[in-house]
């Protein structure tokens, strides 16, 4: 009764949902923009559980129990859960195969479904789905599902994208990266669990000041440069930096998100200009250049479109779409004066056509302003709240 009870009103909450009972299931949606989670936790605990070690190793746990158990590739569009099969065998954390020395059947792992969540208010939504906030029944976890619909992925042609998502974000594992805990889905739906940034989209909070001082951008720019640092030791290129999918967690850190554009450059790439073109670097827009060519280094180019709008409120190149693409291949912006030299120079050393002459990652965090503005462990992983104490950067 209690699913059922919960079925009803996700399905009140969800879009375009159709009437199901409470089914298991597994899934996750490629959402434009992050998740704006500056919501009440009326409902769903205190805040304090938000940093529950125990309750966040409980959960990652079952998640990581449930990923092993169905992989990333049997979330095809239109398939149902794969049965578990008993078996004496296991595989240990290292990937090895042991042979357990018990004689009697093991239980099979306690599978994810929507049962076990508590959903609260939406935080957000997209083109293929919604996110919302929700805490795991057993553990009190706080957490955001986020609810994508197989039927509206198959029409977008986006499944083999959210497939590609969920492989690159479950497996990433930095302070400024969003975490994926887990997924599962049932017949019609894909739930991704996502961890919960307290404070919401970054660009939200960038509307609301306008432009942040000094010394804020910065510490955000160190903190976006350990993690683009970080993922691109890992080989991921996110290509899609701008401030919707940058969220802020509960102590004011910021997280990366939204990795449907991760990889490499599909095909179709340029179908998705109209709703990042002031971030996209001149190789990904040039007539001719080719998927093929593109780097780790566009990454570069938006984060110097990112440092310009931190500090002046809007984006560098911000014109009608076919000035824009124009001004971004001619590298064509100018300044304000009231941004510092220092920032300046960051700015111009990253808004640079070629892009083996883009400064580095890590010249980013040696760079005078950053130095100026950060302390050791800023331009690491962490920030702090106001603007660093004399003698402290």
């Amino acid at each position: 009764m209690a699913t059922k009870t919960l079925e009803a009103r996700f399905e009140h909450l969800s879009v375009k949902e159709e009437n199901e009972s409470g089914k298991n299931g597994s899934a996750y949606s490629k959402h434009k923009g992050s998740l704006s989670t500056a919501v009440s936790l009326s409902g769903l605990g205190s805040t304090a559980q938000l940093n529950n070690g125990g309750n966040r190793s409980a959960l990652l746990k079952l998640a990581l129990q449930n990923t092993n158990d169905n992989k990333v590739n049997s979330m095809n569009v239109g398939s149902s859960p794969t049965k578990g099969t008993h078996s004496h065998r296991h595989v240990d954390e290292n990937g090895e195969q042991r042979h357990s020395s018990q004689l009697y059947e093991q239980p099979e792992p306690k599978k994810l479904h929507l049962g076990m969540f508590e959903i609260g208010k939406p935080l957000g939504k997209g083109k293929f789905g919604r996110v919302y906030l929700a805490k795991e029944r057993s553990s009190g976890f706080v957490c955001a599902l986020k609810v994508l619909h197989k039927s509206e992925l198959q029409q977008g042609g986006v499944q083999k994208q959210v497939r590609r998502e969920i492989e690159i974000q479950s497996n990433l594992r930095h302070p400024n990266v969003l975490r994926l805990y887990g997924h599962f889905h049932d017949s019609k739906r894909i739930f991704l669990i996502l961890e919960f940034a307290g404070r919401g989209e970054l660009y939200k909070h960038l509307r609301k000041e306008h432009r942040f001082p000094e010394w804020k951008a910065a510490q955000y720019i160190a903190q976006m440069a350990a993690a683009l640092k970080y993922l691109h030791k890992k080989h991921v290129m996110h290509r899609d930096i701008k401030p919707e999918n940058i969220l802020v967690g509960i102590h004011g850190e910021i997280k990366i998100s939204d990795f449907g554009w991760s990889v490499h450059a599909p095909n179709n790439r340029r179908q998705t200009m109209c709703g990042t073109l002031d971030y996209l670097p001149p190789e990904m827009i040039s007539q001719g250049s080719q998927g093929n060519f593109y780097s780790e280094k566009v990454d570069l180019w938006s984060l110097g479109v990112l440092t310009y709008e931190f500090l002046v409120g809007e984006a560098p190149f911000e014109d009608t779409p076919v000035m824009t693409q124009r001004r971004i291949t001619r590298a064509d912006m100018a300044v304000p004066s009231f941004v510092s030299p220092e920032a300046k120079d960051l700015i111009k050393r990253l808004l640079v056509l070629d892009p083996e002459k883009r400064i580095s990652l890590d010249e980013i965090q040696r760079h005078p302003w950053i130095l100026k503005h950060c302390t050791k462990d800023d331009r690491g992983v962490k920030r702090s709240s106001g603007p660093p104490k004399e003698g402290k950067a």
